[in-house]
This record gives structure tokens, sequence and C-alpha cells, in this order.
């Protein structure tokens, strides 16, 4: 292959690599449905599942469209039609993502509790191509959608510079889906799981997913439409923005034609990467994390070798950047260092969440004195689960910066994006997992198949926490390229420099009132939750009490009475937080640039603090409860669990609610900023 190849070719041998992950996605799709389903009463539960998530899911897109329709027409009338058009395409396509792969997630876990009949090697299998159907349709759809779009674009514009200017409507579109799939899905979902908890483990001492709970069926939907759905939504959005932000930086930093196509190559060979990584898992036996973390490991090393030969292809020996010459060698330590973030975010927030490691436990051993001390120690860990991951990016900004700028920045996250393939199979495998031990226990399988079920729903819930801190790091590290993207695109749309200095009150103004964004938007969201969940152990109660025999097996709970009340509660909570961003940029718009720039560097602290601190919290107070269950501390039933499940609800909201919305949130903020400028900032044209 000639050097020139990648030059000419790069953005459609990307959009051919799209294809290839659409393709194989749909092999793991036929894979996953023929696989066996089981008895007559799965079969039935599990329609019960898939009918109340997509019930949820028809209506979010009723709520998300009206909503979509009042901002394309703002879009269209205020930027042009292309931005326009971009918008519409990536809430279609953010919303295909998160929707097929929950449809695909509620058929695996049926088929992953017949599996684990056979063996726990079986289970993983059923339970990982399930999720990896979410992974590749995230990063296939959203190369697919960027690549195509750019050049319809690029063909229609009068030039480049105005068809990267739509790739901004583009990211607006994944974004507003995200957050609105990452809120509502997170409200249902918590709201679902601590109702059913705080009476059926608490009051009635029942267990997980005991079918006489009757808020059971709405727990296990919740799974689907706030893990699968909600975080394929989040990581699309995610991965779409940073390959946005690569392209938008590239054309304003670089200026030439190999940087504008050098990301989108990125993430095509990353779908190879991330496909070798899933056969790993599928065709060499390993316990179930090893497997796991194996094939991530796998998937970055092959990763890392087709870079060094796309960026030699691409830049030859050097490129200039603000004039000076960067060796081509410098893209590709940037490259590099966005892949080991990823292996180095995976292990911390491993380390901080699993059973295996010294967090976790000191929380359980902490429930031995009660409900307060293990909600302490819980709040401790969260804190302190913010150091490693923070250092972690600064050490990769400064690094990046030195050795290639604000490009270098967003390869740097390009490149951590582009594993999104196999990271999010690592994620939707959790509420597979989780599903498969519900049905599991509502159906009356041996003992064994919920051992089975049960160890691997322990390794979901470590990867949901590692996925979701994967996220969260990237989303800092993007919202920095956003950031940077507005200082450039501001001072060529103004026409001289803009300089945010800390001495200027607007921009300290900006920053205090950046800085409370996450706070009231996380507030927002924990008082959905919370609302939402009383709502749901009022209703508990009430069937328990006008049913006595719920519990003895004679009468049949009303599950569906609980499904709507919560489908409801999301969908009516979701609206205000969702559109803070929006009021808090446009209202800062108006005190001036430097004010909205001064936002922009609140949100992104204050937000990637909140998001690690409560998402890590989260995941440990969960899977110290699952220690306990395992027998540690007393076992089930005792007073040290009754800590541990309390703990457990409090951090229900932290990890699988407010924590992630954060994420697309803070991405909301610089997107509608760099939208806005043309917008807002004609006067200070000079």
């Amino acid at each position: 292959m000639p050097p020139s190849f990648l030059l000419h070719n790069g953005i459609a041998l990307a959009i051919a690599l799209s294809i290839v992950g659409l393709v194989f996605a749909l092999i793991l799709i036929r894979k996953v449905v023929g696989a066996d389903a089981g008895n007559e009463k799965m079969a039935a539960i599990a329609n019960a599942i898939q009918l109340g998530a997509k019930a949820y899911m028809n209506k979010q897109v009723m709520a998300v469209s009206a909503i979509a329709v009042v901002i394309f027409a703002a879009v269209w009338y205020l930027r042009d039609g292309l931005t326009a058009a971009g918008f519409v395409v990536g809430a279609v396509c953010s919303l295909a993502a998160g929707y097929i792969g929950m449809m695909v997630a509620v058929r695996a876990n049926v088929r992953t509790a017949q599996a684990a009949s056979v063996s726990s090697h079986s289970a993983l299998k059923v339970a990982f191509n399930g999720g990896a159907v979410t992974g590749l349709l995230v990063v296939a759809l959203g190369l697919l959608s960027v690549g195509v779009f750019y050049l319809f674009v690029k063909g229609a514009a009068d030039h480049a510079k105005h068809a990267i200017d739509s790739l901004v409507g583009l990211a607006l579109g994944s974004s507003l889906i995200s957050v609105f799939a990452r809120l509502g899905g997170g409200i249902y979902t918590k709201a679902a799981d601590v109702g059913a908890d705080l009476v059926g483990k608490i009051e009635q001492n029942l267990n997980e997913d005991d079918p006489r709970n009757p808020a059971t069926i709405a727990d296990n939907v919740g799974d689907n439409v706030g893990d699968c759905a909600g975080m394929a939504a989040d990581v699309f959005e995610t991965y779409a923005v940073s390959l946005i932000g690569g392209v938008l930086v590239g054309h304003l930093t670089v200026g030439t034609e190999a940087a504008v196509i050098y990301p989108f190559v990125l993430c095509g060979l990353a779908i190879i990467a991330s496909l070798i990584g899933i056969g790993w898992v599928n065709f060499v036996k390993q316990e179930a994390t090893a497997a796991l973390v194996c094939g991530v490991a796998v998937s970055g090393i092959i990763a890392s070798a087709l870079f060094w030969w796309a960026t030699s292809s691409i830049f030859g020996a050097a490129l200039k950047i603000g004039g000076l010459d960067v060796p081509s060698v410098n893209i590709f330590y940037c490259a590099a260092i966005g892949l080991v973030m990823t292996l180095v975010v995976v292990w911390i927030t491993n380390y901080y969440t699993s059973t295996h490691h010294k967090p976790v436990r000191l929380i359980a051993k902490a429930s031995e004195t009660g409900h307060a001390t293990n909600i302490i120690a819980g709040i401790s860990i969260g804190n302190q689960a913010t150091l490693l991951p923070v250092l972690a990016i600064a050490a990769s900004i400064w690094g990046c910066f030195d050795l290639a700028g604000l490009y270098g920045i967003a390869i740097a996250v390009v490149s951590m994006l582009s594993l999104s393939g196999i990271i999010i199979s690592l994620d939707a495998f959790g509420p597979i997992t989780d599903n498969a031990g519900g049905i599991a226990v509502m159906s009356g399988l041996p003992e064994s198949v919920r051992k089975i079920t049960d160890e691997l729903d322990a390794v979901g819930n470590t990867m949901k926490a590692v996925t979701k801190g994967y996220a969260i790091a990237s989303a800092g590290l993007a919202a920095m390229v956003l950031f940077g993207s507005y200082v450039e695109d501001l001072q060529a749309f103004v026409g001289h420099k803009v300089s945010f200095d800390l001495m200027d009150h607007r921009v300290v103004i900006g920053m205090f009132i950046g800085g409370l964004l996450p706070f009231l938007f996380t507030s927002y969201c924990m008082s959905a939750v919370g609302n939402a969940a009383g709502a749901v152990v009022r209703e508990v109660r009430r069937q328990i009490t006008a049913k006595p025999g719920i519990l003895n097996g004679t009468d049949i709970p009303d599950y569906a009475q609980c499904v709507g009340i919560v489908t409801s509660a999301a969908l009516k909570q979701m609206i205000l937080p969702a559109l803070l961003p929006l009021v808090f940029v446009i209202g800062m718009a108006y005190v001036g640039m430097e004010a909205l720039g001064g936002v922009l560097i609140g949100t992104i602290v204050t937000g990637l603090f909140i998001g690690i601190s409560m998402t890590s919290a989260g995941g440990a107070w969960d899977n110290a409860k699952k220690y306990i269950e395992e027998g540690n501390h007393g076992g089930k039933g005792s007073f040290a669990h009754q800590a541990a499940v309390t703990g457990d609800t409090v951090g229900d909201p932290y990890k699988d609610t407010a924590g992630p919305a954060v994420n697309p949130m803070i991405k909301v903020v610089n997107i509608l900023a760099i939208l806005i400028i043309p917008i807002m900032f004609k006067a200070a044209v000079k």
C-alpha cells in the first residue's frame, strides 16, 4: 500500500471499516438470538422485561422528539440548514445505537440464564456478545454518521470550514439525546431499584429479584433502559463529539487535510482492534474478569501497532503546528497516551470498586457498626477515588500539549474513545448478567445457576463502574479539547485574540456560575430518583397490605403498576435538569464571551470531580453489599447486610443517574458555547 493511500482515502477507509463493524454487530445479533432461550416460564419473564423496556423507550422517544423539533427549528433559523441536518443525524444515530442495543440485551438476558445451566464460560460468552452488539453499534454508527455527513457537507458547502462547522450540529444532536437517555434511564432504573430494595430486602427480608416483590420487573427493565440504552447514547455522544473535536482542532490549529483525516483513520482502525478483542473473550477460556480485561488489553496493543503505521503513512516525517515543525512520532505518542489512559482508568476504577480490593472491603467492614458508618466510608472512598484519575488526566494534558499542542490533546481523546467498541461491551455485559440472575430466581432455576449468574453479576457491577469511570475521564479530556475549540473558533470569528484573565471579573463570575451547574444538575437528578423511589415504596407496601397472599405465593403482584409509576416519573422529571445547560450557557453569553469561557472552565473542573466521586462511591457501595452477601461480615440478613443495603440504595442514584449524567452535561455546555459564537458575539467582530 503506497504511503499516500491513507491521505487520499482515509475517510473512505474509515467509513468502510464502520460498515464492517455493523456487519459484525448483525452477526452477533444472530448468534445471541439463536442461543437457547430456556423454558416457557423463563420466556414469559423475559417477555415482560422486553415489553416494559420497549414501552418506556417508545414514550421517551416521543417526549424527546417534541423538544428536538423546537431545537432543530432554532438551529435552522439561527445558524443554517446543514447544521440543523447534522443535529437530526446525530440525534437519530444516538437513539438507534441505544435502542437496538437495548433490544438485543433484553433478549440476551434469558439466554445467559439458560447458558449458565451449562457452564460459566457459556454464560459469559452470551452476555458479552449481547453487550458487544451495543459496543459495535456505538462506534460503527458514530464513525459512519460523522464520516458520511462530513463528506456530504464538504461536497455541498463552498469551503471546508463550513463543512466542519456543520459537524457541531451533529454533536449537539447526539449530546441532547445522551442527556435525556442518561437522565430518563437513570431515574427509571434507580427509582425501581431503590424502591424494590427498601421494601423487599429491608422490610420483608426478600432476596434480590424475588418474584413476590411487585417492583422486581420494573427493576429489571430499568437495568436495560439505564445501563444499556443510556450508556450507549452517552458514549456514542462522547465518541462522536471527540471525533468532531479532533477534526475541528485539526482544521483550526494545523490547517492541513492530513490533520483532519487522521482522527477518522484512528477510529476506523480501532474497530479492527476491538473486533480482535471481542474474539479473544469468545475463544480464549479464562475467568470472567481476566477474560474481559485481557480483551481490552489485546485491543489496546493491536490498536497501538495500527496507529503507528497510520501516523507515519499520513504525516510522513513531520508536520507544522503553529509555525513549528513537529515530528510525526509526537502525534503517535499522543495517540499512545490516549490508549494508556484507557488502561489506567480501567485499572484505577477496578481498584476502587472491585470486591477483591481494599476500598470495597473497608466499606463492608464499616457496615458492621451501622448504616451511618457505611455511608461515611462510601463517601470517603468516592472522594479518594478522584485523586489518581485527575492526576492521570493532568499528566496526559501536560504531555500531549508539550508534544503537539491542543491538537495532541485532541488526538489523545480520539485515541482513548476509539476503543469504545470493546469498552461498552463490558458495560452492557453488566445489566445482561443482572437480568439473567433475576430470571434465574423468578423462574426457579437451580441454585448452581444462580451462583454462576451472581458471580458474573459481581464482575458486571465492577465493569459498569469501570466504564462509567472511562466515560467521565474521557469526557474531562474531551471537554478540554472543546474548550480549546471554543477559544480558537471565537478568535477566528471575532478577528482578534481573546484572553481569559483571572483578573477579569467576568471570567471569575463565569467560573463560579459554571462550577455551580454540576451541583445544581446532580441535585435535581438525586431528587428525581428519591421522589420516584418513594412512590414505588408506597405502591409496593400497598400491594403487600392489600394482598397478603403475595408473600406466601398465593397472590400474584401487579408488576405493571410499578412499571407505570417509574415510567411516568422518569419522563416527567428528566426535562428540567436536561434543560439547565441551555439556560446557563445562553444566559451567561449575554454577560460576555469571557464570562462564557469562565462557565466552561468551571463546569469542566467541578463536573469532573463530582462525576468520578459519585460513580466510584456508588460502585463501591454496591459491591460492598455483594461482598457481604457472599458470606462475609455475617452474610445475608445480618445487621451489616442491612447497613450495606442502605449504602447501596444511596449509591444507586450516585452511580447510575447523577454521576454518569454529568458526563454529557459537561459536553452539552461546551458544544452550545461553540454553536452560539456567530449568533451571540457579532458585535465583537473587528
